[in-house]
């Protein structure tokens, strides 16, 4: 039987850069979508990141793979032209513009579902298309600033920090691929396409779910605990005598594995530590003094005897070390690609495993402007006609 992908036959225009959308439109590429790369004349701004050769860059292939490229300046009247064309054809777009820019063009999704009702129209932005703080521009750092999520982040009485992923713009991409997928399974029901609506705000404020629990059932305003858990414990980093391991105790029957393996079982009647409840408002005391015992050995040594008696633990790696993890490696979460200009390059795989229909991740993403000609002839424009264009410079 011939293995297909999930997305097979479905063809998605991209109209992203930088992170948050080209993520999404990605992941899309991935589960099998045609996924067309709309790039200004000068490229997307990730192009030119550190490690680049000319107009290719690690950063840039890291999440637009498998995509094919075509350089349109929306500026133009042709080149909005070509991309409203482009938009007839597909099933999904995907933008992450400013509110409002797009709409400027003749692109935004009024106007598109008017000639194509079925159209998906995904949009990725700052704050959303809706609210007092819609037109604003959105950065990563920004928004998780906004969200509170940098107000939990670090360690109590130390400045804020952000996370280290910029975790705003991948969730606004995962909720956004989410959205599509349901948009295009209501589809199938309505034969009506429709707006899909996320941002980077969205992802930081939807992400914080024990943190608004917290607040919402009147436990006060979250604060930063470093590595631990607002609701449970023991559940943080723990010092060694070599460095840190995690461990992750998070109800009685494992803090009493945790106690029979430190060999202190008598914390397990003690009354600061009785229940979860407790052992949370006692957090500090008890991490000092598993610290003091795990203080005695190496990180190792407790590693094997937490695995000994079922206790959730481990070290905490470097990106050396898990990206040369034995099981990070059999969880196909690096693949290997060749890149025309970049050579022979690593970047991840996909992290979701369908038995059926597998994800692949595809070639390697495309050059600027690599696949105009063929993208632009497959929507009925004459070689003559795209010669013309090219001569305007309203493609590439």
């Amino acid at each position: 039987m011939t293995m297909t992908r999930p997305l097979d036959g479905i063809r998605v225009l991209d109209v992203t850069q930088v992170m948050a959308g080209p993520f999404c439109a990605m992941l899309l590429c991935d589960m099998g979508a045609d996924v067309i790369k709309v790039e200004p004349p000068g490229g997307d701004s990730t192009r030119r990141m550190p490690g680049a050769v000319g107009t290719d860059s690690p950063s840039f292939n890291a999440v637009n793979r498998g995509k094919r490229g075509i350089v349109l300046d929306l500026t133009h009247a042709e080149g909005r032209e070509a991309a409203r064309r482009l938009a007839r054809s597909a099933d999904v777009l995907v933008e992450n513009y400013r509110p409002g820019v797009l709409t400027k063009f003749g692109l935004g999704y009024e106007a598109l579902s008017r000639e194509h009702p079925g159209l998906v129209y995904a949009s990725i932005s700052g704050y959303g298309q809706t609210g007092p703080a819609s037109g604003k521009g959105g950065f990563d750092l920004v928004a998780q600033g906004v969200s509170g999520l940098m107000s939990i982040t670090g360690e109590a009485g130390r400045p804020p920090v952000k996370v280290g992923i910029p975790i705003t713009d991948l969730g606004a991409g995962l909720f956004g691929v989410a959205g599509i997928l349901a948009a295009l399974m209501a589809r199938t029901k309505t034969g009506r396409g429709q707006h899909v609506d996320t941002s980077l705000l969205d992802a930081g404020v939807a992400l914080s779910v024990w943190e608004a629990t917290q607040y919402f059932s009147g436990r006060g305003v979250p604060d930063r605990l470093g590595s631990a858990h607002r609701m449970n414990a023991p559940y943080e980093a723990v010092r060694c005598a070599d460095g840190y391991v995690t461990i992750g105790a998070a109800n009685d029957r494992t803090f009493e594995r945790l106690c029979a393996a430190l060999e202190h079982p008598e914390w397990t009647t003690d009354p600061d530590y009785a229940d979860n409840a407790r052992r949370v408002t006692n957090r500090a005391a008890l991490a000092a003094r598993i610290e003091a015992v795990l203080s005695t050995h190496p990180r190792d040594h407790w590693l094997a005897l937490f695995e000994g008696h079922g206790v959730p633990s481990g070290p905490i790696n470097t990106y050396a070390e898990v990206l040369a993890d034995p099981h990070v490696l059999a969880r196909e979460l690096v693949v290997e690609t060749d890149h025309p200009t970049l050579g022979r390059i690593q970047t991840l795989g996909t992290p979701i495993k369908l038995s059926d229909t597998p994800l692949r991740p595809g070639r390697p993403a495309p050059l600027l402007g690599e696949h105009t000609d063929a993208v632009l002839d497959g929507v009925g424009f004459s070689a003559d006609e795209i010669a013309a264009m090219r001569k305007r410079r309203a493609v590439a």
